[in-house]
């Protein structure tokens, strides 16, 4: 008798039949994975005794062992391989002939080519996760800012030399090919950025890994810039040539129920019934760690109709109705953040979190009943991390499973939930930490709500124990803010529902234990804690800036800085080296040509090579202040117009270049982009003073763009009011790439400055403590505006950038407005830290040395290091190098 087939990977494995089954006459053809458990599982796809997964075969093993060996030929690292490879994808897969194929042909060839050979890692990786059942880290962000993955994927996997010599071979340019892709349109900021990089990290420290996040048809939106300046938002449909990187898996589509009706029973559990039934249809990305054959995965949903077509109602001639349940829940994951201004912006929102975290938590839960353990062992082989609020109902989710579904007492559910989530908090802005309707909770998700209600109730009873008739204390704690309108407090159920919480950055961490100062109290100090972000080297330096990469390594002898960034230390050595600074300063100008070469091809604006590269990038919103920023660049070009051509000679030339989106419904965020614009224009348009100022706003932030920004920076701002930026990685990625840091003692700021040392940073600006007294200040009128800001503002007003009164509710922040953000209070202060830029950057050998001295001592904020003491201090998880794959 033939041996039985093995099961797949994790990601295909059969689960147990459900209690609800799908008419067929209805169903759509993406058949959900509990439809057909039972069918699978009637194959026999188990495999027998402890025979090993790779030695187990549904046939002849000798036909199988020689076809493998047949494929694994095709994946060898030389450049005919490759070449066959390509073309093989080229003519098959997208049926071009030679004669037919253009630069996006081409791009979509070699991207299937190389996915190839990650999934044959992640076959490898996942066989083996199978195998041994290690426990797995599952990171749940409503964002993945992944940026192009062909280059990352060629460097990670060691092949990116042999596939230039084939692309070449075939007739195209390796940056030809490269340009070609887009940035997957799956993120917004820092948030999503952030998750990629630990995923690039789980990967390369050999953590096995998935994440698990939202496939978004259209994405984060295009920005455009109109003729008046204001940013217009028009749709990314960033999958219109297909993802090469995505593997569909159609066959493994779960349930997600939505609306209905809920009963409680007695006991605690309940039931959920009616409502609207939707498909969850995965889409897998490997990722690839660096220098090893470990290749994890992010599980993307997208959302499907369970009943596609209506054919009653198309045949009754109410043609919508025949398409409204299609249209309802493809909806769900068709845009990135829907505008949440308004009532059905909120539903949609909280409907795309839902849809997501039952999902995922099917995919995980189905995974853990295969292993046949008891319930009380899941937090051993799972941990999950929340990252930020975004995910918080996964919390919720469980504990129904639990207790509904799987029938455990509730005692036990909870202490289950509470040992397997973790709880990134990424915000201490009020306005950031999401609540939610509890009608409309109540609406989406009755049977929820039930047990929020009930978490709350179990939870206030423990607190009142410890602090009787302290009814202020229960209000403060409770998930429910009372109000008008009652709201769910996520961030506090996140809170009681992990066993850790921890902030991103020393001063972060430090606010949030403060900002939740009654839950400190009452689970101990040691329920929080501070994991100070990071960021991959393998994207923000040696893909970046391979220019500098390879100096670095030619200079230390070999490149394990790559994986272990605290080598960069042996730079320091090398700082006062003259001729290592020329080689050093080169790289830089090199970078510098590139950036100013892309500005005058897409903006037409001419720009100053000698300058120096002022740059600011990041999402556009009033604590961040890129307002302040701009106040100082039109304070600047009044001082340049006061002096004499000889003397603007004599100033040091300078390039401020911004880049960002506002969110659409943000108006004031909105009408900084305008401003910025209309000072360009008017900066750009005045000869006078062409070679010592200029402005540029780069339309379409994305991490493409960021690629080319960052390694060309010769300072970068990060000048949030303190107090108010997490962490921020931005400023990391600049000051690894030999960049000045300016800004305030705020997020990371601080810990970048203790490691890079204090002369290599400009620091401005009030601190955290002195915040609260500066506001009052203002809120009692006892403030007073700087003269050099009331002579910027004035210059607004005359009509020199335009029309002023378009900018007049911008300028009432800061009088009106109160300046809840201190831009007055910083301004002076910010001034002076610009003339110390000024005056640094003229000795050229000093300010190369500051540079060098800064890239050498970043290797604190390596994303290998973040993550390593997650695995170690939050969820103990263990690294699992799999065998080399043949």
């Amino acid at each position: 008798m033939a041996p039985k087939p093995p099961p797949r990977a994790d990601d295909a494995s059969p689960a147990p039949p459900a209690t609800h089954a799908v008419n067929a006459a209805e169903a759509s053809p993406v058949v959900p994975r509990r439809e057909r458990a039972h069918k699978r599982s009637a194959t026999g796809f188990i495999p027998e005794g402890n025979k090993p997964l790779n030695e187990v075969f549904p046939g002849d093993p000798t036909e199988w062992k020689e076809a493998l060996a047949a494929v694994q030929e095709t994946f060898k690292n030389d450049s005919k391989a490759v070449s066959a490879s390509i073309v093989h994808s080229l003519t098959t897969t997208l049926g071009r002939a030679p004669y037919n194929v253009d630069e996006l042909a081409a791009y979509q060839a070699v991207a299937l080519s190389v996915r190839d050979q990650l999934i044959q890692r992640w076959n490898a990786t996942q066989t083996e996760h199978t195998q041994r059942k290690p426990k797995r880290i599952y990171y749940f962000s409503l964002e993945f800012l992944m940026g192009k993955s062909l280059d990352n994927a060629l460097l990670n996997l060691g092949t990116k030399d042999t596939y230039d010599e084939s692309i070449s071979k075939l007739g195209f340019k390796m940056e030809d090919i490269l340009e070609e892709e887009r940035d997957a349109g799956l993120g917004n900021g820092g948030l999503g950025r952030l998750a990629a990089c630990y995923m690039d990290s789980l990967s390369t420290l050999n953590i096995p890994a998935w994440g698990y996040g939202l496939r978004y048809q259209y994405g984060i939106f295009r920005q455009t810039i109109n003729t008046a300046g204001a940013q217009l938002e028009v749709p990314d449909p960033w999958l219109d040539h297909a993802n090469a990187w995505e593997v569909p898996r159609l066959d493994a589509a779960v349930e997600v129920k939505l609306y209905g009706d809920a009963v409680r029973y007695e006991s605690g559990k309940g039931r959920w019934t009616g409502g609207l039934d939707v498909l969850a249809v995965p889409y897998d990305l490997p990722i690839p760690g660096f220098k090893t054959d470990n290749t994890n995965n992010i599980r993307l949903w997208s959302s499907r109709p369970k009943k596609s077509f209506d054919l009653q109602a198309f045949n009754a001639g109410d043609y919508d109705a025949a398409v409204k349940e299609a249209s309802q829940a493809e909806n769900i994951t068709r845009v990135l953040y829907p505008n949440d201004n308004f009532d059905a912006g909120k539903l949609l929102r909280l409907t795309q979190q839902y849809f997501w975290c039952s999902a995922s938590l099917n995919d995980i839960v189905r995974r853990f009943k295969k292993l046949g353990k008891p319930w009380t062992e899941f937090p051993e082989y799972n941990a999950i991390q929340l990252n930020d609020t975004h995910p918080t109902m996964a919390i919720v989710e469980l504990m129904r499973v639990l207790v509904d579904e799987e029938n455990q007492p509730w005692d036990l559910s909870w202490d289950v939930v509470r040992r397997t989530f973790g709880y990134t908090n990424h915000t201490v802005l009020p306005e950031a930490l999401e609540t939610w309707p509890v009608p409309l909770v109540g609406h989406l998700l009755p049977r929820h709500l039930q047990i929020i209600f009930d978490i709350n109730l179990f939870f206030l009873q423990a607190v009142e124990k410890k602090w009787p008739g302290d009814r202020a204390r229960l209000a403060r704690m409770s998930l429910i803010q009372e109000g008008a309108q009652q709201q769910v407090r996520m961030a506090h159920i996140a809170i009681i529902g992990s066993h850790k919480v921890n902030g991103v950055a020393e001063l972060h961490s430090g606010l949030v234990a403060e900002m939740f100062k009654d839950f400190v109290e009452y689970f101990g100090r040691d329920h929080f804690t501070n994991v100070t972000n990071g960021i991959t080297a393998r994207r923000w330096l040696l893909q970046c800036n391979p220019g500098l990469a390879s100096l670095i390594t030619n200079k230390l002898g070999n490149d394990d800085w790559v994986l272990d960034l605290y080598k960069l230390k042996a730079l320091e050595k090398f700082a006062k080296d003259t001729k290592f600074q020329k080689e050093w300063n080169a790289v830089k100008q090199a970078n510098k040509d590139r950036l100013a070469a892309y500005i005058e091809l897409n903006l037409g604006i001419p720009i100053n090579r000698n300058a120096l590269f002022d740059v600011m990038s990041k999402r556009i919103h009033e604590y961040k202040r890129q307002f302040m920023n701009i106040l100082g660049v039109i304070y600047r070009y009044l001082q340049l117009k006061k002096l004499t051509p000889a003397q603007r000679k004599q100033v040091v030339p300078r390039l401020s270049i911004f880049a960002g989106k506002a969110a659409p419904g943000y108006y004031i965020a909105k009408l900084v982009i305008r401003l910025i614009n209309a000072v360009s224009k008017t900066v750009t348009a005045d000869k006078e003073i062409s070679e010592s100022l200029g402005v540029v706003f780069l339309p379409d932030y994305s991490v493409g763009v960021a690629e080319l920004m960052i390694p060309a920076n010769d300072i970068s701002e990060h000048i949030s009011t303190a107090g108010t930026e997490a962490s921020g990685t931005s400023n990391m990625k600049f000051t690894l790439n030999g960049g000045l840091l300016l800004g305030t003692a705020d997020g990371a700021n601080i810990e970048i400055a203790e490691e890079v040392g204090d002369e290599n940073v400009f620091f401005f600006g009030f601190t955290t403590p002195e915040v609260p007294n500066l506001r009052r200040a203002h809120h009692f009128g006892d403030s007073q505006f700087p003269p050099e800001l009331i002579e910027t503002i004035d210059a607004i007003r005359s009509g020199m950038f335009g029309e002023h009164s378009v900018f007049e509710p911008l300028i009432a922040t800061l009088f009106e407005g109160k300046d809840f953000y201190l831009v007055s209070d910083d301004f002076t202060s910010y001034l002076t830290a610009q003339k110390m830029v000024d005056e640094a950057y003229v000795d050229r050998p000093a300010w190369i040395e500051k540079t060098i001295n800064t890239t050498a001592r970043m290797g604190k904020f390596s994303s290998d290091r973040a993550v390593s003491q997650y695995a170690e201090e939050i969820w103990s998880v263990e690294a699992h190098k799999i065998p080399p794959v043949a």
